[in-house]
């Protein structure tokens, strides 16, 4: 097992220069896994939102957003990571300060807005289903819509500066013995572990409030399946559609709720407690840092899995179906 030691700030992130070849390989395979069907993945809800009218509602705006995110860790860091994981410790591509800046900055940006996609997604599950439909229309005009997607890439480019050299594992951060360190990276670590955290708590209090909501309701309504609820059209509002009556699917928020839980709380724990205690081992952090990207990898599965709007043709169990008026 490799030290602490073995970890450097010019070796790829989640990579040990000391680790064996077929480690390397493995890891490299991995990325170049998750890379393909992630972009994959994520191209194809972007081609099938803009592709047929039904598919472009309010809440598809969101999630297309975070595909587009998403896509920059996928179709633009994770091949990187897989070429570079096949290089020798030495090669000069690896000590590039400005390559390594590039590579922080795609993960930086993609992650940043992937995950405001997914609060902007709960949010919008939320008021949809437990507010009045006149407070869903003003809050969800097209114009607003297009400034809360504008603000989650202000938000990431804003915090983009900050973020450098967090993307180095904390034991590459360590000084030499004997020289002081002003500690800023793990300042920086430990903001960002409690905004996710922060945001991870919204967004558990809006898909709870949903299904307390839904439970405490005589009606019964899909919370994945949201786009057979009443959906505010672009440009204008015409009448609302009736509800569809639809069973709630408790195991789809559960699953929802778990992956998300299981890729983002193992990197908070870890930034949480290395600040206050040793860093953790250079496994532990790496693979924290895999869980939290291989998410940009299943996020478009997440939101399309059992969503009726993204199937060929209409369960034959659904009853009721309205189909949402289309974007502009």
């Amino acid at each position: 097992m490799p030290n602490a030691s073995s970890w450097s700030a010019s070796s790829p992130l989640l990579l040990l220069w000391e680790d064996s070849s077929g480690t390397r390989i493995f890891l490299s395979l991995l990325y170049a896994a998750l890379a393909i069907s992630g972009t994959l993945s994520n191209v194809m809800v972007i081609y099938l939102v803009f592709s047929f009218k039904k598919l472009q509602t309010t809440s598809n705006a969101f999630i297309v957003n975070g595909c587009a995110a998403d896509l920059s860790v996928c179709a633009l860091w994770m091949p990187q990571e897989a070429v570079l994981g096949l290089l020798p410790p030495n090669s000069s591509s690896l000590r590039s300060a400005e390559y390594r800046l590039l590579r922080g900055g795609l993960l930086g940006l993609g992650l940043t807005v992937s995950l405001a996609s997914h609060l902007l997604v709960a949010f919008n599950r939320y008021v949809l289903i437990t507010k009045l439909p006149s407070v869903y229309q003003a809050l969800y005009q097209r114009r607003h819509t297009g400034c809360m997607i504008g603000l989650s890439w202000v938000l990431a480019l804003l915090l983009l500066p900050l973020l450098p050299g967090l993307w180095a594992p904390a034991a590459a951060q360590q000084p030499p013995p004997g020289r002081q360190t002003d500690g800023g990276p793990r300042y920086t670590a430990l903001l960002l572990a409690l905004a996710v955290l922060g945001q991870t708590a919204l967004l558990l209090h809006c898909y709870l409030g949903i299904v307390r909501r839904v439970r405490g309701s005589a009606k019964r309504v899909s919370v994945l399946n949201f786009h057979l609820l009443h959906q505010l059209p672009f440009p204008a509002a015409p009448p609302p559609p009736r509800r569809a009556q639809r069973r709630l699917s408790s195991v789809s928020v559960l699953l929802l709720c778990c992956v998300f839980l299981l890729g983002t709380q193992p990197l908070v724990w870890v930034s949480l407690l290395g600040f206050f205690l040793p860093p953790a081992p250079p496994a532990l952090q790496a693979a924290s840092w895999l869980l939290l990207c291989s998410l940009s990898a299943l996020n478009p599965l997440l939101y399309t899995w059992r969503s009726e709007e993204f199937r060929p043709w209409p369960s034959s169990t659904s009853v009721g179906s309205v189909l949402p008026a289309p974007l502009g």
